[in-house]
């Protein structure tokens, strides 16, 4: 074993899904029957509906800006997005004030939502820092959750860090150093030590979030983001692979598997009211989607279906809404700049 590189748990996922030339972002199309996942999109198109609509509620709410911009984050396969745009032609006034931007990493990515999105006027973003003007809600479907998180383990009052050993062995070897005193008090800040166990920080999902904040707070606006995740604070291991829809072991299948994290929830929040912007309780997908009417408009749209459509239709609404699926896990966020109060879904 000559080579005894080792790097930080999230500099190695980063690399295993994100590198240019091996990434699992970079070399394959996660998403459908034949990828490794479903999201909530290509479930049910009521979902992507429901988003449109609270949207446009939400550009209401801030008395109906000239220019208003849309951000989807991390947007898959373009689906979401495709379904936004035709829900907001329906609106014309709202269309006319509309920009709608996908902030996507990965080329293979961007090319599929660009055959998809082909004569719409979506446009892509490199870098956050390319809105100039406007307000701006960002939305993220599982965004969040796929940005790599670091891990520490607590034993009494030693903290350590979990780096991978890289070796020239297939197999990827565990090593955990001694954290520093910035890192150690980085985690304080965010009552992290308060037990031993597995303690989970999204370092970079928060330099991500911070660049967002700065935005909406210079700008206006807000951020959705929906996850799989929890509130209750909890130091244990999150990190999980998924391959063909099938659990997989994290550090099998290097580059050829989805690796993710479960969303802390309430870490997310206390950040972003840290940072000066309103937020308001965090609620289930099933609680925000049945609040902005989701029930009311599958029971519309049924009338003119048959029976084996209504079926099919009521079928993919169990799974976005009910416990055992992903009405609970899937946890909903929104933090905002206004005067007003925003409690479209939430209340």
């Amino acid at each position: 074993m000559k080579n005894n590189k080792s790097l930080p748990l999230d500099k190695f996922i980063e690399n295993t899904l994100y590198d240019k030339k091996k990434g699992y972002y970079s070399t394959k199309n996660p998403f459908g029957k034949y990828g490794d996942y479903i999201t909530a999109p290509a479930i049910s198109g009521l979902f992507s509906e429901m988003i449109a609509i609270w949207i446009i509620s939400f550009w209401k709410n801030l008395n109906k800006p000239k220019k208003f911009n849309v951000v989807e984050l991390g947007p898959g396969d373009g689906t979401l997005s495709k379904v936004l745009i035709k829900s907001f032609e329906k609106f014309p006034s709202f269309f006319k004030t509309v920009n709608l931007y996908l902030y996507e990493r990965s080329n293979l990515l961007k090319k599929i939502q660009k055959q998809k999105l082909e004569n719409t006027n979506a446009k892509w973003l490199k870098h956050i820092s390319e809105i100039k003007s406007g307000p701006t809600i960002f939305f993220g479907n599982e965004f969040f959750d796929a940005i790599p998180i670091k891990q520490f383990k607590k034993q009494n009052k030693l903290v350590f860090e979990k780096y991978i050993l890289l070796n020239n062995n297939i197999k990827s070897r565990i090593i955990y150093k001694q954290a520093s005193k910035k890192t150690i008090k980085k985690l304080k800040e965010f009552k992290l030590l308060k037990t031993n166990g597995t303690i989970e920080f999204p370092e970079l999902g928060l330099k991500e979030l911070k660049k967002i904040v700065a935005k909406v707070k210079k700008f206006g606006g807000g951020i959705l983001l929906i996850d799989y995740g929890y509130q209750k604070n909890q130091n244990i291991n999150t990190l999980q692979s998924v391959k063909l829809h099938k659990k997989n072991e994290v550090f099998d299948d290097i580059g050829k598997a989805d690796i993710t994290s479960l969303v802390n929830f309430n870490l997310i929040k206390d950040y972003l009211t840290k940072k000066g912007l309103k937020s308001n309780k965090i609620v289930s997908q099933s609680f925000f989607l049945k609040r902005i009417g989701i029930l009311k408009r599958a029971e519309i749209i049924s009338h003119k279906m048959t029976f084996k459509e209504k079926s099919d239709l009521y079928y993919r609404l169990t799974r976005l809404l009910s416990p055992k699926h992903m009405g609970e896990i899937f946890k909903i966020i929104f933090a905002y700049k206004s005067q007003k109060k925003i409690q479209l879904g939430f209340k």
